[in-house]
């Protein structure tokens, strides 16, 4: 079925091997959780997260350095991976100490990244105290034997947690996060904030028609300010983006044609409601108009990782 291309697994476009033959119960759950997904993405537009990768320390004189910027050098409460809060200017020592030796040592500068940056956003009027439990559960999840910290940033347009990651594990694993990491990343952000109740999908670009990706942090920034001096990337025109976008467009074809055969009055209406959004998709992959991302803030110092 089209639904497991678009929505399953991690929200691939792509071609899957043969998943084994589920049980009748099986299937209809999994069949109401796409036409849930799809409701969501074509009917609500329910809010789509962000989670990006804004950086890293190079050695503990930039980690606590990003401390001191997330923290508001000390005002904001941070929290740690044992859900334990601190507060104050003094604090960042004891913690910049506590990374420092808690591992292998962390020299002031280092030629390899010894911590990341990430920053798991919502679009204005998202509650931020269920954006704060939603990241903790995320790091949680995600970030397991890893020292980390998190910070709410609420005082801007939109809410967002600024969570900084030790590389290194404390069983000497090193965190190396790639485009598929990422991807899942989104994915359990989202399930957490559906948890408490808050419409979140991390549908993939192809998936809902995007044609480029988001501005870097520090191009936005710059971009308020008047300081962009170059434009910002057109819309993704490579082979790959065609080709993720062309199965995404077949495969909500394939859902809408499925749904309206069934001949219940809510898959036909359901049906009609992907044929426009699809026609929507196509209108913008022809016009190139790119979706626009929330503003947020970040310090300018860094320069976004890929």
């Amino acid at each position: 079925m089209g639904g497991d291309r678009l929505f399953y697994p991690g929200n691939r476009v792509v071609k899957t091997n043969p998943q084994p033959k589920l049980s009748a119960l099986v299937a209809r759950q999994r069949a109401a959780a796409i036409r849930e997904r799809i409701a969501a993405t074509v009917v609500r537009r329910a809010p789509q997260v962000m989670v990006k990768v804004t950086g890293g320390g190079r050695g503990m004189k930039a980690i606590a350095a990003h401390f001191r910027y997330i923290s508001k050098n000390g005002r904001l409460e941070i929290e740690d991976e044992r859900s334990q809060t601190m507060r104050g200017k003094g604090t960042l020592a004891e913690l910049a100490d506590d990374w420092r030796y808690g591992g292998s040592l962390i020299e002031d500068t280092s030629p390899r990244r010894e911590a990341f940056n990430i920053m798991l956003s919502m679009p204005r009027g998202t509650d931020p105290a269920s954006v704060l439990w939603a990241a903790r559960e995320f790091a949680k999840s995600e970030l397991a034997d890893h020292k980390f910290v998190m910070v709410l940033h609420d005082h801007q347009a939109n809410p967002h947690v600024h969570i900084s990651v030790r590389a290194e594990s404390k069983h000497g694993r090193r965190l190396n996060p790639r485009k598929a990491d990422l991807h899942r990343w989104r994915e359990t952000f989202a399930a957490k904030l559906r948890e408490r109740g808050i419409e979140a999908e991390a549908t993939r670009q192809a998936t809902r028609g995007a044609s480029r990706d988001y501005p870097a942090l520090w191009q936005v920034n710059a971009r308020a300010d008047g300081r962009l001096l170059k434009p910002e990337p057109a819309a993704s025109k490579g082979a790959g983006a065609r080709a993720s976008q062309d199965a995404a467009h077949a495969a909500w074809r394939e859902l809408a044609a499925a749904l309206a055969a069934t001949g219940r009055q809510e898959d036909k209406q359901l049906a009609r409601s992907i044929e426009a959004f699809a026609a929507g998709n196509a209108a913008r992959a022809v016009t190139h108009v790119p979706e626009q991302p929330a503003r947020t803030q970040a310090p300018t110092r860094t320069s976004p990782a890929r």
